[in-house]
């Protein structure tokens, strides 16, 4: 597969992931407004969500990349933890933690296995 067919398959995998993470921050933040939950309460569920939105992108961007799934989910990932790390940076003026950073590499494995599913399970 050349370059030029595997960029839209990552920038596809990081649209679902930003589309997921918006859809989901809807959510969550309808029910911690209706309900009595703090953001402490349900953080568990926030960070499944989380793995759960970077699993479904790289899963779309291996699935649309068709070979090498792994680097597929991986850069879609990665891209997403870049533009995290600016939104935090130069939007909040905070620098990661060392718990986000180890969060956030759990995400890049999370796209990465995402990723190589996506490929394996659309050759069958």
């Amino acid at each position: 597969m050349s370059n030029r067919a595997f960029v839209p398959a990552v920038f596809t995998g990081l649209v679902v992931i930003m589309s997921g993470a918006i859809l989901a921050s809807l959510l969550l933040a309808s029910f911690l407004s209706l309900t009595s939950y703090t953001e402490q309460s349900i953080k568990w569920l926030i960070t499944f969500l989380s793995f759960l939105c970077l699993f479904i992108g790289g899963f779309v961007s291996g699935a649309k990349a068709k070979t090498k799934g792994w680097i597929a989910g991986g850069l879609t990932a990665l891209l997403f933890t870049a533009i995290a790390y600016v939104v935090s940076t130069l939007g909040y003026n905070e620098v990661f933690t060392s718990s986000q950073y180890l969060l956030h590499g759990g995400y890049l494995l999370t796209g990465a296995i995402g990723g190589m599913i996506g490929v394996n399970l659309m050759k069958s």
